[in-house]
């Protein structure tokens, strides 16, 4: 099993979102609370069936911001963009580019995963950002909801340092990165089935994201997968496999993001049963033989 790096100190939120041309990610938390009851999850879904909802966000997320969480936004793309020209952040080069193609997407994701808890604003959960990457969209997320503890999960040491800069930077006290791989830290009683919400964006396909996140999301809670505009056949290649792993395909969301790249889809899962030891296989394992 995989020794992990604890670096920076923050909290943490998962949720799943692939893009185009963005950077691989993974990631975890260890700030968490007593588990919470399955039947305060259930009573805050708005549904137990699998629905399509559309969720519009034609209105800039990022405007939708307080002054202090759009300066801080603004103080991560600039860090980004510098770190960006000695290691490889990401494939986009241009502050307004990084503003509408990965900012305003992984606020997007926001709509859809409030819908599902009914939050209030002010209402606190934890969520780990899988395979975090350049820290998108965990670090944005921790950003806009400041009450929500986040962990940013990844492999690569040099990306955890970029992350620990900006948290630096930007000020946030939300926000723990850990350095370690899904498949070793889904079997460490430190993170298995400890948090709320578990999301991944451009980290590989759901049959593999499932196996990633949904050992480190608690009963009741979510996985969320953010893909591009029409999903329909990897999700249900995938819905076995959620199946396997104690979850179900609760909503899928079509989300009319300000980007200029298209439609995105945020898929939500809920975990129903507890995943079985077995699982996450050993590292390596998932992404070559996906359940």
């Amino acid at each position: 099993m995989d020794e992990f790096l604890f670096i920076g100190v923050a909290r943490a939120v998962v949720i799943f979102i692939q893009t185009p041309t963005i950077m691989q990610k993974d990631s975890s938390m260890v700030d968490h609370q007593g588990a919470k009851s399955n039947t305060f999850f259930r009573t805050r879904f708005h549904s137990n069936t699998h629905a399509d909802v559309s969720v519009s966000t034609t209105t800039s997320c990022f405007k939708s911001l307080g002054s202090t969480q759009q300066n801080q936004i603004q103080l991560y793309v600039d860090t980004l963009l510098r770190w960006n020209q000695k290691m490889n952040l990401t494939a986009t080069k241009e502050a307004d580019e990084v503003m509408e193609r990965h900012i305003e997407d992984s606020l997007a994701i926001l709509p859809p995963i409030k819908t599902c808890y009914n939050l209030q604003s002010n209402e606190q959960i934890s969520l780990i950002d899988v395979g975090s990457g350049a820290g998108l969209p965990g670090l944005v997320l921790a950003i806009a909801c400041p009450d929500w503890r986040v962990t940013l999960l990844e492999s690569i040491n040099k990306r955890c340092v970029f992350l620990e800069h900006v948290v630096a930077v930007t000020g946030l006290t939300n926000v723990k990165i850990v350095r370690g791989r899904a498949e070793s830290c889904g079997h460490d009683v430190m993170y298995r089935e400890k948090f709320d919400v578990a999301i991944a964006r451009a980290v590989a396909e759901m049959r593999v994201l499932a196996e990633y996140c949904l050992p480190l999301v608690r009963i009741g809670g979510l996985f969320v997968a953010a893909k591009g505009h029409d999903p329909k056949e990897e999700v249900e290649n995938a819905e076995n496999a959620v199946r396997m792993l104690g979850g179900s395909i609760l909503q899928i969301s079509p989300v009319d993001s300000h980007s200029p790249y298209g439609q995105r889809t945020t898929v939500i899962c809920r975990k129903d049963h507890s995943t079985p030891q077995k699982y996450p296989r050993e590292a390596g394992t998932p992404s070559k033989l996906p359940l």
